[in-house]
C-alpha cells in the first residue's frame, strides 16, 4: 500500500506552513546519495595515525550546559587560531575558527543568545551549543527544569496538570554538520541565530517566550575542517548514538537529555530535491510510534511548502522537489536503527525528528572538480533550504506547541505504566499501511544476573554504566529474588520496564528481529543487541518482586587475591586485554597460557593497579606457566573503527597500505600483520613481496573481509576458499565455537564463510545451523546465486592454522570490531593476535 495516491490528500490534511508573521524579515535571496557504508574503507594512512591515535585523544571537557542557570548566559569563547586551509572558505562559508567570534559578537549585540561549550571534537576542538530565547531569571530558569523533569520523572501527574503546557517553554534541537562535508547547517544556523537574536518582529518576541531553540552548531568541526564526512577517528558520528565511542556523539547524547526536545532537525547533505524525513519502512518497534509519526510527518510537509516556496526550479537553479520518503518511496530511507540523531532522540522524547537532506552536492567530487563560483552559489542555496526548514519547524512548534509537549508527556507516561506496544492504527496518517506496523513486545524487566562469573561481571558493569550514561534507570538487587522460575542473587542488576525511558532500554537489551522477510533494502544496520554482543549476561522476566536500589554506577569489579603467588587474568573481555596490555607495556614478565595471562607474583602491585584501572579480577595461578610474552606490535591495513579498537585495547598499532609496504616498510618493528582494507598483494612490487615473505616466516597475519580473505589467498597463507554472502547482509548471528570460552553470538557485515579446508585448517568459530541470523537483514542475492543465511549455516565464520612457512593465521568471516561496538568480541581479535604473535615466537621474550 505505497503512499503516491496519498500526496495530494496527505498534503491538504497535514500541511501546518509556518505563520507568515515568523518568517525572516529579509532572508537572502542519510545520506541517500552515498547509501549503506562498508567496512572496507581503509582508513588514511599515514597521514592519519596521529588523529587516529587514542592515546593521544584529547579529554572532554566537562558538559558545559546548565540546566538552571538563568539567561543569558554569556561566555566569552576562546578563539581558534585562524586556519586558511579550512575546506568551509573554498565554499564561502563560514571557517570553524569564525564560529567564535561571531557567537561572541552574538552575545554581546542581543541578550536572546547563550553560547556553551559541551565538549571538544577527537582532535581538541570546542563543541558550542546555542540557546536562543528571552532572558530568564534563575528562579524560572529553575521552574522550567522542574517542569521538564517532572514531565519525565511523573508523567502521569504531568499529563493531569492543565497548566503545565502553559508554563513550560518547548525545546527545539538544530542538529547541523554532523558530517563533516555537509557543511551549509552551520551556516544556515547562525543565519537564524542571528535573525531571532536582533528581530523586532513581535511574532518572534512572542516565538522565544514560549520556546526555546537549541542549536548544535556544527557537531564535526574536525570534518568542518579537513572536508570530510568523518571526525577526526575516521568515524562517521551518525552511526554512533548507541555505541557513543566519540566524544562528539557523547556531547551530542548529553545535550539532548538535558535538553529534552520536543522537536529535533539534523541538518545534512545532499539529496536533490531535498529530502525531508519521516521515512520508508521498516519503523523501529521500541518509539511510541503513533505520536511519532503524526508530529514527523506534519512537520515534514510544513517544511516542504517552506522549502518549494523558496522558488528554486529545476530549470532555472538546479533544485529538484522536495521528496518525503515516507510519502514517495518504497524502502531503503528507514528508520529501523537507533544509531542516526533522529532516530535515537525519540527515546529522550522528541515526538517530531527530521533528517534533513539540502538539494545541492558540494563534497566530493564536486568539490574537487566544480568552479569555485558553482560551488558557492549551490552552498548559498543549500543555506537558504537549510534555514527555511529551521524556520519551518519552530514556526510548526510554536503553531502545535501545547500538543508536542503533551505527546512528549504521553511517551514518557505509557513507558512509565508498563502499558503494552501500541499497535498503530492504519490510516493514522495518509498512507500509512500494513507495511508500515512494526510493534514489540516489552518484558517486565531484565536482570543482568550477579555471580555469573568474573568475565560477565566486568561485561555487565560495562553494560550498566553505558546504560546509565544514556538515562536507563538500572537497580540493584538488595537480596536475593525469584522470577520465572530462577533465583537471582542479591546484586543482580535490574532493568524495570515500567520506566519513562522503557524504548530505550528495550532497543538496547532485546535480541532484536529478523527482518529480512519485511523489506527489501536497508539503509545501514538493521541488526544490534547489547545484551548479546557486550559480553554480558542479560536476561527477559515476566515477573518482579524485588527489593532493590537505584544504580548511579555499577559496583567495582576489580579484585587480586590475597594468597602469595603468581597472579592469573583470563583475558576473555575487552577489560582484560587492556589490563593485560598495560602490564605488557611496564615491561611486566607476563607468559600466555592459552587464554590465561600469567603474572608474577613481583608484579602484585601492578596488578592491583590495573585490576582497580580496568574493573578486572585476578586469581590464583598456582603453578600454572605459559610462552611467554612480550607487548603485540601490529602492523594494519585497516579501517578507522578497527583501529580505533585496536589501539582502545592497548596494542601498539603502526597503520600499513600497499603504497606503504611498496615505498620500503621496516618489518623489524612488527609481530602480526592485520590486513581487513587497503592492501593488495597483487599490487605490491616485488621489493615488497621479498620483504613480506621475510616477515612470514616468524611474523603472524589476521585477516577480515573479503580484502583480508583475497591476501591470504595471493599471499599463499591458509588453504581456504572464500564464499561472499550477500553484500547487503547484516546483522548478529549464532555462533558455534571450538572455545566454550566465546560468545554464542557474532556480527556481520557482508558476510563470509570458508569452504575447501586443507589439513592445516582449525574451524575456529561456524555459524550455527540454527538461524543463523538472530537480529537484521540477509537475503540471498536477487540473481539467485544465494548468498543467504540458509547458504551460511553451518559454515566456518573463522578459521585458523599455520601456513608452510610457520606463520600463524586467523581469518575472520565475521565483523568483531564493527565501529566499536561489538564490546564483547573485541576479546577474541585480541586472542588471535597474542596466539599468531606466541605461536610464532614473534612476540615472546627469553623467559
Amino acid at each position: 500500500m505505497r503512499r503516491l495516491l496519498a500526496v495530494t490528500v496527505a498534503a491538504a490534511l497535514l500541511a501546518m506552513p509556518a505563520p507568515a508573521a515568523l518568517a525572516d524579515p529579509a532572508p537572502p535571496a542519510r545520506d541517500f546519495g552515498n547509501g549503506p557504508e562498508r567496512n572496507e574503507v581503509a582508513a588514511g594512512v599515514p597521514e592519519q595515525a596521529a588523529a587516529l591515535d587514542a592515546r593521544a585523544m584529547p579529554e572532554a571537557q566537562p558538559y558545559g550546559h546548565s540546566r538552571e542557570r538563568g539567561y543569558p548566559r554569556r561566555t566569552r569563547l576562546p578563539l581558534p587560531p585562524e586556519n586558511p586551509a579550512d575546506s568551509s572558505i573554498k565554499l564561502g562559508l563560514v571557517p570553524y575558527h569564525g564560529i567564535a567570534p561571531k557567537l561572541n559578537e552574538l552575545q554581546q549585540r542581543s541578550n536572546r543568545v547563550s553560547v556553551e561549550i559541551i565538549g571538544r571534537s577527537y582532535q581538541g576542538r570546542d563543541l558550542y551549543l546555542v540557546t536562543v530565547t528571552e532572558p530568564e531569571s534563575e528562579a524560572r530558569a529553575r521552574e522550567q527544569e522542574r517542569i521538564r523533569e517532572r514531565i519525565e520523572h511523573d508523567p502521569a501527574a504531568a499529563a493531569r496538570d492543565r497548566w503545565l503546557a502553559a508554563q513550560y517553554k518547548a525545546p527545539i534541537f538544530i542538529n547541523a554538520n554532523i558530517h563533516g562535508n555537509e557543511w551549509e547547517g552551520t551556516d544556515a544556523s547562525l543565519r537564524t541565530i542571528e535573525q531571532l537574536a536582533t528581530s523586532k518582529d513581535p511574532a518572534v518576541a512572542s516565538l522565544l517566550a514560549r520556546n526555546r531553540l537549541y542549536f548544535n552548531v556544527t557537531a564535526n568541526p574536525d570534518g568542518r575542517v579537513n572536508g570530510v564526512r568523518q571526525n577526526g577517528a575516521g568515524f562517521d558520528l551518525n552511526r554512533d548514538f548507541v555505541t557513543a565511542s566519540q566524544p562528539e556523539a557523547r556531547a551530542m547524547r548529553q545535550a539532548i537529555m538535558d535538553t529534552q526536545p520536543v522537536a529535533l532537525v539534523d541538518l545534512h547533505g545532499y539529496v536533490n530535491g531535498t529530502l525531508i524525513e519521516p521515512t520508508t519502512p521498516p519503523h523501529g518497534a521500541n518509539y511510541e510510534y503513533d505520536l511519532f509519526i503524526t508530529n514527523t510527518y506534519a512537520n515534514g510537509l510544513g517544511m516542504e511548502a517552506a522549502v518549494n516556496a523558496l522558488g528554486y526550479t529545476p530549470e532555472k537553479d538546479g533544485v529538484e522537489p522536495v521528496q518525503i520518503p515516507f510519502r514517495d518511496s518504497t524502502d531503503g530511507w528507514d528508520d529501523w536503527p537507533p544509531i542516526f540523531t533522529p532516530q535515537y532522540a525519540p527515546f529522550h522524547g522528541t515526538v517530531a525528528a527530521h533528517t534533513v537532506e539540502i538539494p545541492l552536492d558540494v563534497n566530493e567530487p564536486a568539490y574537487s572538480n566544480e568552479p569555485v563560483e558553482e560551488l558557492r552559489r549551490r552552498s548559498a542555496i543549500n543555506t537558504d533550504v537549510a534555514a527555511a526548514a529551521v524556520r519551518a519547524t519552530y514556526g510548526f512548534v510554536q503553531a502545535r506547541h501545547d500538543r508536542l509537549i503533551a505527546d512528549q508527556i504521553e511517551v514518557f507516561r505509557r513507558g512509565a505504566a508498563g502499558e503494552p506496544a501500541k499497535e498503530v492504527p492504519l490510516g493514522i496518517v495518509p498512507g500509512f499501511g500494513p507495511e508500515d506496523v512494526y510493534t514489540t513486545t516489552f518484558p517486565r524487566a531484565y536482570v543482568i544476573p550477579a555471580g555469573s562469573g568474573q568475565r560477565s561481571a566486568t561485561a555487565a558493569a560495562r553494560l550498566v554504566d553505558h546504560l546509565v550514561a544514556n538515562d536507563v534507570r538500572v537497580e540493584r538487587a538488595r537480596s536475593a529474588f525469584r522470577s520465572g522460575g530462577r533465583t537471582y542473587p542479591a546484586g543482580s542488576y535490574v532493568v524495570d520496564m515500567r520506566q519513562p525511558k522503557r524504548g530505550l532500554a528495550n532497543v538496547m537489551l532485546e535480541p532484536g528481529a529478523d527482518i529480512s522477510p519485511r523489506v527489501g533494502a536497508m539503509y545501514d544496520i538493521s541488526g544490534w543487541s547489547h545484551a548479546l554482543l557486550w559480553g554480558a549476561t542479560v536476561e527477559p522476566v515476566e515477573s518482579l518482586r524485588a527489593r532493590t536500589e537505584p544504580v548511579r554506577a555499577a559496583a567495582p569489579t576489580g579484585s587480586v587475591p590475597r594468597t602469595p603467588g603468581a597472579l592469573a587474568l583470563e583475558v576473555g573481555d575487552a577489560k582484560e586485554v587492556r589490563a593485560l596490555n598495560d602490564l605488557l607495556a611496564q615491561g611486566i614478565a607476563v607468559t600466555w597460557d592459552d587464554g590465561t595471562a600469567i603474572v608474577p607474583a613481583t608484579a602484585r602491585q601492578a596488578a592491583r593497579t590495573v585490576a582497580d584501572r580496568y574493573g578486572v579480577a585476578f586469581t590464583p595461578a598456582g603453578t600454572a606457566t605459559g610462552t611467554p610474552l612480550a607487548p603485540v606490535r601490529v602492523a594494519a591495513a585497516a579501517s578507522a573503527d578497527e583501529l580505533f579498537t585496536l589501539r582502545e585495547l592497548g596494542f601498539p598499532v603502526t597503520p600499513v597500505s600497499t603504497a606503504v609496504l611498496n615505498a620500503g616498510f621496516d618489518w623489524s618493528a612488527t609481530d602480526v600483520l592485520y590486513v581487513s582494507s587497503g592492501l593488495s598483494h597483487a599490487a605490491l612490487n616485488p621489493a615488497a613481496r621479498t620483504a613480506l615473505e621475510a616477515f612470514l616466516a616468524t611474523g603472524g597475519v589476521i585477516t577480515r573481509g573479503r580484502t583480508g580473505a583475497t591476501f591470504n589467498t595471493a599471499a599463499g597463507l591458509l588453504t581456504a576458499t572464500t564464499v561472499a554472502g550477500n553484500a547487503d547482509g547484516n546483522g548478529v548471528v549464532r555462533v558455534v565455537s571450538a572455545d566454550d570460552g566465546l560468545p554464542g553470538h557474532s556480527f556481520v557485515y557482508s558476510p563470509l564463510w570458508f569452504t575447501g579446508l586443507g589439513p592445516e585448517v582449525t574451524v575456529e568459530q561456524s555459524y550455527a545451523a540454527d538461524g543463523p541470523l538472530v537480529a537484521g537483514h540477509w537475503r540471498p542475492r536477487e540473481d539467485g546465486s544465494g548468498g543467504g543465511q540458509e547458504q551460511a549455516r553451518g559454515q566456518a565464520a573463522v578459521v585458523s592454522g599455520r601456513d608452510e612457512r610457520g606463520a600463524a593465521v586467523v581469518l575472520f568471516g565475521t565483523e568483531p570490531m564493527f565501529r566499536n561496538h561489538p564490546k564483547g568480541l573485541f576479546a577474541q581479535v585480541a586472542g588471535a593476535l597474542y596466539w599468531s604473535s606466541s605461536v610464532t615466537g614473534a612476540a615472546v621474550t627469553t623467559p
